[in-house]
Order: structure tokens, then sequence, then C-alpha cells
């Protein structure tokens, strides 16, 4: 059976056919974990895990009770899995399923069918990436690994609605509305973002609203003047201008 890891959002082990995340020693167990996942399958020293478990507040005696949330780890999953001594690797059964892999892949599978204008595919793909990326990854730690991963899932949602509305789009007829929605929530999370305003424009206008997507041009010439000084890329004014005529 599938080895199944989920980081995003509930954290969840799954190997064998048996969730193994339920016997580990607690915060720091799934910690140690979900680094070694992240970091598979490059061994990482114990003064790296010290650091990703407890930052700048170690306990006293770490490396001892590093190596006792180690044992324990190993114990859950087993020593196949949780390999090494001085550096500590993993190596998952195959098939394995990681909800943070799976999202990034997901993302440039989106974008190679976007240049390949396989919309169908687009629109499945990028909605398998949005379903992890928005979850957050490892909720019960503000370390600055995990923070890391957060700002590239971020930008992985971001390319994946971006996709997904421009699939949405070019599909069009009831997949018009989801356009615009994921235009609308591409902006939320990265406002400056040129191309998720003329996806809004586009949207807008193909389903009829073209005085919104006048106003949501001048939105964003107002919005970069005031907040970088420049003008809309050319992509911008030239669908203003189409709106326009």
């Amino acid at each position: 059976m599938p080895s199944r890891v989920q980081l995003c959002g509930p954290f969840a082990v799954e190997l064998g056919g048996r969730r193994a995340d339920q016997a580990f020693p607690g915060r720091q167990g799934r910690l140690l974990f979900a680094y070694l996942v992240v970091a598979e399958p490059q061994p990482v020293t114990r003064d790296t895990l010290i650091d990703a478990l407890w930052g700048g507040t170690p306990p006293g005696s770490a490396g001892a009770a590093l190596s006792v949330v180690i044992s324990k780890v190993r114990a859950a999953v087993g020593p196949d899995i949780l390999q090494g001594r001085a550096g500590l690797s993993l190596r998952l059964p195959e098939p394995a399923y990681v909800d943070v892999r799976t999202a990034l892949a997901a993302v440039h599978a989106a974008e190679s069918s976007v240049a390949l204008r396989d919309w169908r595919r687009a629109w499945t793909v990028s909605l398998t990436a949005q379903f992890v990326a928005r979850r957050r990854f490892m909720p019960e730690t503000d370390a600055p690994w995990a923070e890391s991963w957060r700002r590239r899932l971020a930008d992985a949602q971001a390319r994946a609605l971006e996709c997904y509305g421009t699939a949405c789009l070019e599909l069009g007829g009831p997949e018009l509305p989801a356009a615009e929605r994921a235009a609308r929530e591409l902006l939320e999370i990265t406002p400056l973002r040129e191309t998720g305003h003329l996806l809004l424009m586009r949207a807008l206008a193909a389903r009829g609203n073209v005085a919104e997507a006048l106003a949501a041009y001048q939105h964003v010439r107002m919005l970069l003047r005031d907040e970088l000084g420049v003008n809309p890329c050319q992509a911008l004014q030239d669908a203003y201008a189409e709106l326009l005529a």
C-alpha cells in the first residue's frame, strides 16, 4: 500500500495502511519527521535537527533529548524508514504521497498545461495544487524552516490560482464565474500581481461586465502608481484599449 504524509493542515502519516503518527512522541516527534520529509533523501545532522525542533531555546541536554525523540519516532515508523545515526534521513516506501511534493509538482504541471493550451488538464492539476497549498504548513510551529515552506507554498497557491483562472476563462461557459473568483482570490494574496489584474479584467469582460472591467483597469493603474510609481504593463494597457474599442 502507498505511503501517505500530510504536512499541511492536520498532520498525518500512513505507512503500509496503518497510521504511524499516533505513536509519535508529541510535537517534537512530528517536527522531526516533517523536517526529514522535506529534506528527503538528504541526511540531516543532529545539530540541524536540534535547531529545527527547539530553535534558539534548546533544552540543556538537547543532544540527549533529541536521541529520545529519534528513538521513539524510529520505533513508530521502523528502522528501514528512519535511517542513520550522526546524520538522519528518511526512506519512505514507494509509492509515496507527500502533500507538499504533490502541490509543487501539480503547479509545474498546471503551468506546462497552460503553455500547451491543454485547458482541461490545467484546470484539474491546478485544483490539486490549491487543495494542498491553501492549508497551513505545520501549523504548530513558527520555526524559520516552516515559514520558508509556507512562503514557498503561498507562491505555489498564487501560481495555481492563475493557472486555474486562465483555464476557466479559456473553457468558458459555466466556468467563467470561477475565473472571476480565482482572479479575485489571487489579488487578495498578491495585490500587485499584474497578471492577476489582467485575468480579472478578462474574466469580467467575458461575463459581459465591460464597465466593471474598465474600472478594474483604473484601479490597478492607480494602485501601481501609488505603490510602485509605475504604469501598468503593456498587456494590461492593450487589454484596456481593446475594451475601449
